[in-house]
């Protein structure tokens, strides 16, 4: 009896699709270069955030830029560009908060609300801009889970002088 060698074989390296391969929400955020900051503590007799009924309500949260309160009134004595950024700085401390409550983000399953306080002159009338600097942030984040119903006000005045505080209630996945 006499055998036949088999035909040799070009073996292809195996190749998982990215697509199909869930990346942890710390992965995205060092992927699109995001680095939260440390959940500052609360400046009152409150919690930072209240997990209730597969919701995560997470207090209003202050500007930061370097450790330094983002403070001012938008058109007063700051700008659109000063209150978008401090908008987005807002919303980084939402997700510092989120992530400090969870231990990260991947039990996030969406953004459900923002609530957006822009200190500012009576005759502002951009608070929805400001507001898209969180706005934005989120749907950077969590992409179309980040989409959300939304309030922006404009206020006579915010705690310590910042010039804009976001709240937000997230949705969760079960623990």
């Amino acid at each position: 009896m006499s055998l036949t060698p088999m035909p040799k074989m070009k073996s292809k390296p195996l190749m998982i699709n990215p697509q199909t391969v869930p990346e942890t929400m710390a992965e995205r955020l060092e992927k699109i270069g995001i680095i939260l900051p440390v959940a500052a503590a609360p400046v009152a007799a409150y919690v930072p955030t209240v997990e209730a009924c597969g919701l995560l309500h997470v207090s209003g949260q202050l500007p930061f830029d370097n450790g330094l309160l983002m403070v001012g009134r938008l058109g007063e004595d700051r700008d659109l560009a000063f209150g978008t950024a401090a908008a987005r700085a807002c919303g980084l401390m939402v997700l510092a908060q989120i992530s400090a409550a969870l231990g990260g983000l991947d039990r996030v399953e969406r953004v459900v609300k923002l609530g957006v306080f822009v200190n500012s002159d009576a005759r502002f009338t951009d608070q929805p801009k400001v507001a898209n600097g969180a706005s934005e942030l989120m749907v950077e984040v969590f992409g179309d889970a980040g989409k959300h119903a939304r309030a922006a006000v404009g206020v006579p005045s915010l705690p310590m002088g910042a010039a804009v505080e976001v709240d937000a209630i997230v949705a969760l996945r079960a623990a």
